[in-house]
């Protein structure tokens, strides 16, 4: 499957065995959804999930320049195909928890993307299904480190659990079905990471992953 030049995808595809190599964190039964395929080492022209996915990125230190218009222009358009993706699912069974960024909250280049799309994704299901998205920054990162997509070094699941801290008061009410949020999917360190820290404090929750794309190298995209 190929995220093809002209429009994002609008429709989820399930990770499966034929997939589920690309991304060697993710264990048999991790159910993870997808919208587009990002090739790595490529760039804007290459897709459509490319060109969403390098906007949506942008970091925050592109505030007051032009191509900020571009950041905020994708996540709308983020969320419009996320929005069309889910169809006619029950949305009210689901507790929504975006991944957190790289970035501490107390950070300049904390970047609340997942959140600011969701709570987007939110409003269109209020005007047009009546309802909200339940969604719930069930988890934060207690200090900054670089962005995963910027390195070459990759990150433990554990190790990267041992940066998250559940908020608590989170937890009261949530759903029990929790969807975990990201923007890409490359090793399913993240995925493993939240699933860790959210079981811990949620063990009877049915956990699944929605992304708005699974990375690809050119070799196998």
């Amino acid at each position: 499957m190929t995220s093809g030049t002209t429009s994002f995808p609008e429709r989820f595809t399930k990770i499966d065995d034929l997939t589920r190599s690309d991304h060697y964190y993710l264990n048999a039964d991790d159910v993870c959804l997808f919208l587009g395929e990002y090739t790595a080492q490529m760039g804007f022209a290459h897709s459509a999930t490319n060109q969403l996915i390098i906007n949506f990125k942008k970091p925050m230190d592109c505030r007051g320049r032009p191509e900020w218009r571009y950041k905020k222009q994708n996540i709308v358009k983020a969320a419009q195909a996320l929005y069309r993706a889910f169809g006619k699912a029950d949305l009210q069974a689901y507790t929504f928890v975006p991944v957190p960024p790289s970035k501490a909250r107390t950070d300049p280049m904390y970047d609340n993307r997942l959140t600011v799309m969701l709570k987007m994704v939110s409003e269109f299901v209020h005007q047009h299904r009546g309802g909200h998205l339940d969604v719930r920054e069930m988890v934060i990162q207690t200090q900054s480190t670089g962005a995963v997509h910027d390195s070459d070094i990759r990150p433990e699941p554990e190790e990267l659990a041992d940066l998250y801290e559940i908020q608590h008061k989170m937890l009261a009410d949530a759903k029990d079905n929790i969807v975990i949020c990201d923007d890409v999917l490359t090793t399913g360190c993240h995925f493993g990471a939240m699933e860790m820290v959210i079981l811990e404090a949620l063990p009877e929750a049915n956990i699944r992953g929605m992304f708005l794309a699974r990375r690809v190298t050119p070799s196998s995209g």
